[in-house]
């Protein structure tokens, strides 16, 4: 038996997409009312994009998620942020999360 974290305390909403936000698997902050839109470097993210269509956002904004990192992440709690290429990064002014698994390219995470 394995172990799965998948599931766990899941919050998805739906927002607007502002037009930088192209992609899913992203994380993201608020740009406007009820607008999410891509994070620059160093900003904290309210969420997760797990689907994107028609001009909406559907936002993770709690539970377990598995985002690109830009390096390992030590496990337990850790602040984060998203930096230049738009992954998680250590960032002592970030958002704190709990990381469960973490490798050098993405890392478990429950919001």
């Amino acid at each position: 038996m394995g172990i799965s974290f998948k599931g766990y305390g899941e919050n998805v909403v739906t927002f607007n997409a502002d037009s930088a936000l192209t992609e899913a698997g992203v994380p993201v902050k608020m740009t406007a009312d009820s607008t999410v839109g891509k994070c620059s470097a160093n900003d904290k993210f309210c969420g997760i994009c797990v689907n994107l269509r028609d001009g909406y956002a559907a936002v993770q904004l709690s539970g377990y998620v598995v985002v690109p990192a830009a390096a390992k992440l030590n496990v337990g709690y850790q602040k984060v942020a998203v930096n230049s290429a738009g992954k998680l990064a250590a960032n002592e002014n970030g958002r704190e999360v709990l990381v469960v698994i973490s490798s050098a390219t993405e890392a478990g995470i429950i919001l």
